[in-house]
């Protein structure tokens, strides 16, 4: 066993979750669940997870996991429901009825919504163990059956000790778990070549659903977040400065690439937040090394082109917890072996339709005559082809990659 200087003798978990977003509070939640202790490690404070900007879209399937795992209540309470989003281009505007055609649709509800539902759950109902503002999280001896994982505490700087018999890593791209990786990993990469200028305008949705403009400028995209806050994208170069848009910049280029015959001026309001994301995916295969699993963004990221990312670590979530719980349990190792295979399939299938989806919103813009054309056929097919309809509606919502 690697030794741990000056450290607190070590205390002992199962298992100890990296990471407090979506993919480790519901693996925590899924082990309290079954009465299998855990715990939880966070770089950050509970406040800053609870308030954190991320994602709002979560497809029906997910909503359902959750929601057999007791961890949908005020979810189902609070969010709203989307079944229709609207492509805007050529001045027109085409509605996609994706509920009509599936009898399913996506539940908007942010994430910091979600991580304030699962943290209350696991911590505070369950009676969890969960640890915020971890510093220098360290690894050790994972492909030994008895790994450990240690931290230095904020509140006394004094460094700690847990060994346990497995590690969630669920703490994003930049978290220690990625680092420990073996250079027999793969990791797979896409660059999109576009930025997208990501805003949150206090001001109440323009629409009933989300809305996708089409434009020779660039992309741009609408989503309600809430009935006063209203999520925006606008494609721009990559590595762009927020500060070369103005709010004037920014409401005119959202009015010149959302506008359409017969469509109200969006409404508009103070800028909230503003960022450039830069546009591209990963995969690491496998998902696995020795004892530590990964999930969500730790193991896979895809752009909010599509907006999968959510949806991917709650299935990771939902696939670990449940095998990590027959194995403790049950002695029943086939979920953890199989588990990174599984994973992947559906990771796999959402970057294909963000990658497909992708040439949709950036062909027109990319100064390429041929991709423009390509991608006013696939719109134009899209909208007058029932079977075109039906496979995009079954991607947009995950239920071809069913759990």
């Amino acid at each position: 066993m690697t030794s741990h200087p000056n450290s607190v003798a070590a205390q002992r978990f199962p298992v100890v979750v990296v990471g407090a977003g979506p993919a480790g509070l519901t693996v925590g939640n899924i082990l309290r669940a079954a009465d299998v202790d855990c715990l939880v490690l966070e770089a950050e404070t509970r406040a800053f997870i609870e308030q954190r900007p991320r994602a709002g879209v979560i497809e029906e399937w997910a909503v359902r996991g959750l929601e057999r795992r007791g961890l949908a209540n005020t979810l189902l309470e609070r969010a709203q429901l989307h079944t229709e989003c609207e492509f805007r281009f050529a001045g027109d505007r085409f509605r996609f009825s994706y509920g009509e055609l599936t009898g399913q649709h996506h539940f908007v509800y942010p994430q910091p919504l979600l991580v304030t539902d699962l943290v209350r759950e696991y911590a505070d109902v369950r009676g969890g163990e969960i640890r915020f503002g971890v510093q220098d999280i360290e690894l050790h001896d994972l492909e030994s059956p008895r790994p450990s994982v240690s931290y230095t505490a904020a509140e006394t700087g004094q460094r700690h000790v847990v060994e346990c018999e497995f590690v969630a890593g669920c703490d994003g791209a930049r978290g220690v778990t990625r680092t420990v990786l073996p250079p027999t990993t793969t990791v797979s990469r896409h660059d999109y070549g576009v930025g997208w200028l990501a805003l949150l305008a206090e001001a109440p949705p323009s629409s009933d659903c989300v809305l996708f403009g089409i434009h020779p400028h660039g992309f741009a995209g609408h989503m309600a977040r809430s009935p006063e806050v209203t999520r925006y994208y606008l494609e721009c170069p990559p590595g762009d400065d927020p500060e070369n848009w103005s709010h004037e910049r920014v409401w005119s280029e959202l009015q010149s690439r959302l506008c359409a015959d017969g469509s109200p001026p969006l409404t508009e309001g103070r800028l909230i937040e503003k960022r450039v994301l830069d546009m591209h995916n990963y995969v690491v295969e496998p998902m696995t090394f020795g004892r530590l699993f990964l999930a969500g963004d730790a193991a896979h990221l895809t752009a909010p082109i599509a907006a999968k990312g959510m949806n991917l670590a709650l299935h990771d979530a939902f696939l670990l917890g449940d095998a990590l719980v027959a194995y403790l349990g049950e002695g029943d190792g086939s979920g953890l072996d199989g588990y990174s295979e599984t994973c992947l399939r559906r990771v796999w299938d959402y970057q294909e339709f963000s990658q497909w989806l992708s040439e949709v919103y950036h062909g027109t813009s990319s100064g390429d005559e041929y991709r423009a054309g390509t991608t006013f056929a696939r719109l134009r097919r899209l909208f007058t082809s029932p079977a075109a309809a039906a496979a995009f509606a079954e991607q947009y919502l995950g239920t071809a990659s069913a759990y």
